[in-house]
């Protein structure tokens, strides 16, 4: 293919406006700002360096990569540890044209260690206060402890409800199924929060099945393997569930062997309100950009694809309804003017 071609799309998906709706705040913590602030609050880490670190990245699927990623927020203690990384991964964000984030944050991984609800749910509301973009905060529970640890959690976490905009479940899924959650998803939806989850990424479609009708949850985070399950897939596409795809996570924790082999395309085939997301953006190779080239190179995405999943990412966040409008609007403006674009036919780039 043409190289203007290439270059036009790749400019187009940089510089489109664009929401992200998974992004775990803790893996937004590079190497360069572990080390600092393990420095600053006197932590002994594995590493002898910035570089060695990187090498330990090099990891084999969910579990060695968790191994690595509770390691790494060791070194978060104090409130200004959380406002730092937060602000780091926001203006990262905003060079990336995204307008709104939904940050995920999992305060069992400090808490556990005696850091303070406070400190971790101040450090990063105040930096979303401060930060370039729009973000608000979703409190995630880890299924691989227990719902007892999950509910004295969420009653930490209350004093702090008007910081938190919804609840969502991740860490490792096998053997931790949705319906281990029920009751503090069910008590979650009473006191209003927004509800997700993780499921269908390492978990089979019947966890997506079962976070939809036992969690009730409102959007699913992965969800990839959908489509092993034809009635499920035409069920998310009737009930118009977003699903927040992360490509590069994906094929770094071998979903997927490669990103030509990513099942995006056949996901918006389907009609799926698919979005695309970082996760862990320190430890899978990229933030959102980096994410869209990464996928619009590999795979056969065509300039409507870009403006579906922009429009996506808007629709499908915890928006009210005229933040959302004002956002989609500039959506529309945006491709009204790259459609005119001549290079930027909808075609591969």
């Amino acid at each position: 293919m043409p190289n203007d071609r290439f270059d036009a799309l790749r400019t187009i998906v940089q510089q489109m406006p664009k929401a992200e709706l998974h992004i775990h705040i803790e893996g937004s913590l590079e190497p360069e700002l572990i080390f600092a602030l393990a420095q600053r609050n006197g932590v002994s880490l594995p590493y002898e360096s910035v570089a060695q670190l990187r090498q330990a990245y090099d990891f084999a699927d969910l579990q060695s990569f968790l191994d690595i990623y509770y390691a790494g927020a060791s070194v978060l203690r104090e409130e200004r540890d959380f406002y730092d990384m937060t602000m780091a991964y926001l203006r990262r964000a905003h060079a990336d044209n995204v307008r709104h984030a939904e940050i995920f944050f999992d305060p069992q991984t400090h808490t556990a260690r005696g850091v303070p609800m406070a400190a971790v749910v101040g450090g990063i509301f105040r930096a979303c206060q401060d930060g370039p973009i729009s973000a608000s905060l979703i409190m995630c529970f880890l299924r691989h402890l227990s719902e007892e640890e999950a509910i004295a959690t969420l009653e930490e976490a209350l004093p702090f409800r008007d910081k938190i905009i919804g609840v969502g479940l991740d860490s490792s899924e096998r053997g931790h199924p949705p319906e281990k959650f029920m009751r503090v998803f069910r008590r979650c939806k009473e006191l209003g929060f927004h509800l997700v989850a993780h499921a269908g990424e390492e978990g089979p479609p019947a966890y997506i099945e079962t976070a939809l009708d036992l969690l009730e949850v409102e959007r699913i985070d992965h969800g990839v393997r959908c489509l092993e399950d034809p009635r499920l897939t035409e069920r998310l596409a009737r009930e118009r569930i977003a699903l927040t795809v992360c490509p590069l996570s994906n094929v770094k924790l071998r979903v997927f062997p490669d990103m030509a082999a990513h099942n995006l395309p056949a996901l918006l085939a389907a009609g799926l309100r698919v979005t695309i997301n970082s996760d862990d953006p320190a430890y899978f190779g990229g933030y959102l950009n980096d994410n869209f080239e990464a996928a619009f190179a590999a795979l056969p995405l065509t300039l409507a694809h870009a403006e579906a999943l922009a429009r996506n990412s808007f629709g499908a966040a915890f928006l009210g309804a005229a933040a959302k409008r004002a956002h989609l609007e500039e959506v529309d403006a945006f491709f009204s003017k790259a459609s005119h674009t001549p290079t930027a036919d909808r075609t591969h780039v």
